[in-house]
């Protein structure tokens, strides 16, 4: 019997593909990359039990191969593919190789919450076109009971981010959380990092249900 032919590259933790989103998770036509795995137990989590299912294993040709399919959507309206999860800079490696393969004619956008080592974030700088941070809150308190993470390293890797890759490649979203945050938290929030050097921001209100 013949051996199986050897996959080369990294693994991606497929969970699910969106196709055809229209100037949700970037610009012009993208396809959203859910992938499994988070650092954070964010207490509104929507995707909690999306992330809790068996994940595929797909390499960075098998998911270019998949996604190829609409290559004249992504080069006719600037679009291109958006990795979220989860925590997506979990997997920049896998992004790095991706991009090798999918070159510069497709953008690529990041969601993440910036809870990762500051090695993935150096790796994402590097192949990632644009970001959107969620950084939930700048109060550490609120960022712990909410996420159970260190907000310290978020806003740390948040800075080191408009560093290497400029802030005009940041959207960072603010979102207003009942029964953590207020109105002014998220307003100071907004505040301080413009102070910082930001400049694009997206605060909105999480709907309970």
């Amino acid at each position: 019997m013949d051996a199986m032919p050897e996959r080369e590259g990294p693994l991606y933790p497929l969970i699910t593909l969106s196709r055809h989103r229209m100037e949700t998770d970037g610009e012009g036509v993208t396809t959203l990359i859910a992938g499994a795995g988070c650092p954070l137990r964010c207490g509104y989590c929507i995707n909690r039990k999306l992330l809790e299912k068996d994940a595929e294993r797909v390499t960075p040709r098998e998911l270019y191969d998949r996604l190829k399919v609409d290559d004249l959507y992504f080069r006719a309206t600037g679009g291109g593919v958006t990795f979220g999860g989860g925590e997506s800079l979990l997997h920049a490696g896998f992004i790095r190789a991706f991009r090798g393969i999918c070159g510069d004619a497709w953008r690529i956008w990041a969601e993440t919450s910036l809870a990762v080592p500051e090695e993935l974030v150096r790796t994402a700088a590097e192949c990632v076109d644009h970001f959107i941070v969620d950084i939930k809150t700048l109060d550490r308190e609120i960022y712990r009971a909410y996420t159970g993470g260190d907000m310290e390293l978020a806003l740390n890797n948040l800075l080191l981010l408009k560093e290497l890759a400029g802030p005009e490649r940041i959207l960072v979203r603010i979102p207003l959380i009942p029964a953590y945050n207020t109105r002014a938290d998220q307003e100071h929030a907004r505040a301080l990092l413009a102070e910082k050097g930001f400049s694009q921001f997206d605060l909105f209100d999480y709907v309970v249900r």
